[in-house]
């Protein structure tokens, strides 16, 4: 019986913690590698201006999942379809293991972005579960939980390859992901979408919903000028802490990796601020918070540790925006209708995945070419001309609000 016509009156704190760990754990697939950028580049012959594809190419795969996959959750039922994606990254995950040259890593990276896009499918059926009075909360607790896997997956890849070597980072993660689908096959309800739509009409209809649904634009924008300066920072601060200024091994970058962990404490607080009506002003201050986070580490200062200081605030400041954005974005497309939800949350995702996708091979190629200020510049314009557009989304709601008064 379809999820969209009886369930529960809200969603149970057993089922919400579920899929917010389960999100966590398919969503760090795509972060392993950020922190192991050196490692694998030396031991499959990448060099310094290509080690950015290490991420980009696993977050072309998820953009291309979201926009291919992710939809399907409109059309199919939806527990067979995320065991079907997750035994799809268990395989990816295994053959990055396994991996001795380039193009195997590469390939095995974009497989192993197609397959995460399984947390896609979690998310909106969280939303699905919840009442409309909670649905921003519940969303922002599952995003917490997805926010956290993100944040730890780098440090404890780091840890784990600096303790063996980053081919055990992908085969343990690769034997998580099958028995995660194991028991999610076992404990999430059945949803059955009730859609007459064949595949190809389905995908036909994703350009007609971008162009007729002005809030996914607006807040995609938003979501990729942040999200492409988070993959930037990350692709290029694992390198700047392993180069002569900082001499981090692979646990201290883990170590610093870990006190970015504190941004998600945003999430639940932007669901809250979201339900009370207040997501425009709580948009702002999560893009100001983006553009921050790169003007901190541009402090010149002499002290070794000051600098160390600055750069850990950054990470928590750039992370906070990054995880309060995103639950108000979601929130916002999730209030536009079941029976599109899925493919809503699908190019919402691959839209701002794209500027991720953008914001990491920008990241390896400034930093490699201008160096660590170099990077930081570039970083900065991405929540920059997101601010920009939201100031443009400000003054036609003033205007509005003038016409309704005269």
């Amino acid at each position: 019986m379809s999820a969209d016509t009886k369930h529960e009156p809200d969603i149970s704190r057993g089922m919400v913690w579920l899929l917010a760990i389960a999100a966590g754990l398919i969503v760090a697939n795509l972060y392993y590698a950020q922190t192991l950028v050196g490692p694998i580049s030396a031991a499959t012959g990448l060099s310094s201006q290509a080690a950015g594809l290490i991420v980009t190419l696993t977050q072309i795969g998820y953009t291309l999942g979201l926009l291919f996959i992710v939809p399907l959750g409109d059309l199919l039922e939806n527990r067979k379809l995320i065991f079907s994606g997750l035994i799809f990254t268990a395989i990816a995950l295994m053959a990055a293991a396994l991996s001795s040259s380039a193009w195997m890593f590469l390939a095995a990276a974009l497989g192993i972005g197609l397959g995460s896009v399984a947390a896609q499918i979690l998310v909106p059926f969280a939303a699905h579960l919840s009442k409309e009075a909670t649905r921003g909360q519940t969303v922002g607790k599952v995003v917490s939980g997805l926010l956290m896997g993100i944040m730890l997956a780098r440090p404890a890849a780091s840890l784990i390859a600096d303790h063996s070597n980053w081919h055990i980072v992908f085969g343990g993660a690769s034997i998580l992901i099958l028995a995660l689908a194991a028991v999610l096959r076992s404990k999430l309800p059945l949803r059955v979408p009730n859609s007459p739509m064949s595949y190809p009409t389905l995908i036909g209809s994703l350009w007609k919903l971008f162009l007729s649904t002005p809030v996914l634009r607006r807040r995609a924008a938003y979501h990729a000028g942040l999200f492409g300066s988070f993959s930037l920072f990350w692709t290029v601060v694992p390198m700047e802490l392993a180069g002569p200024h900082f001499h981090m091994s692979q646990t201290g970058i883990a170590v610093f990796a870990l006190v970015g962990m504190a941004g998600a404490i945003a999430s639940p607080i932007a669901g809250r601020l979201a339900d009370a009506g207040h997501t425009l002003f709580a948009t702002a201050a999560a893009l100001l918070l983006g553009v921050a986070g790169f003007v901190l580490p541009m402090i010149v200062t002499d002290s070794h540790n000051v600098a160390l200081a600055l750069l850990v605030a950054a990470s928590i400041i750039l992370d906070m925006g990054v995880a309060a954005n995103l639950v108000l974005g979601q929130r916002a497309i999730f209030s536009l209708g079941a029976e599109v939800r899925s493919r809503l949350n699908g190019l919402y995702f691959a839209l701002f995945f794209a500027g991720g996708a953008l914001g990491s091979a920008l990241g390896g190629w400034s930093f490699a070419s201008y160096g660590w200020h170099g990077a930081l510049l570039t970083g900065m314009a991405f929540p920059a001309a997101a601010f920009i557009y939201w100031l443009v989304e400000l003054l036609e709601k003033l205007q509005l609000q003038r016409r309704k008064l005269a």
